[in-house]
């Protein structure tokens, strides 16, 4: 059986661009981001190993990953595991959209 690949949503793509520059901007250097990408990149390792780790969710297909402060939201398919949204918890859960 073939690995499964990641696969971002655009809208997710942009969430963690965005993330990442916060962090840049705010730290006035790259070394939390570059520790955070790591991190998330180590968790989806993991998610493509174990695609049902995540957690379910009010959405019946979409599952939810919690990386640090981060959650995860994808939906697994036999071969793609589709990255929804990046979403920080420590923002206002009435904000949270998870599919495009």
């Amino acid at each position: 059986m073939a690995q499964r690949k990641i696969i971002w949503s655009n809208s997710a793509r942009i969430k963690l661009y965005k993330i990442l520059e916060f962090y840049i901007e705010r730290n006035k250097n790259k070394t939390y981001s570059t520790k955070l990408y790591e991190n998330i990149n180590k968790d989806l390792k993991l998610l493509i190993k174990h695609p049902d780790l995540g957690i379910k969710t009010e959405i019946e297909s979409v599952r939810a990953l919690i990386a640090g402060d981060f959650i995860i939201f994808y939906e697994n398919f036999n071969n793609k595991i589709i990255i929804h949204t990046l979403w920080d918890s420590r923002q206002n859960p009435d904000d949270l959209t998870i599919t495009d």
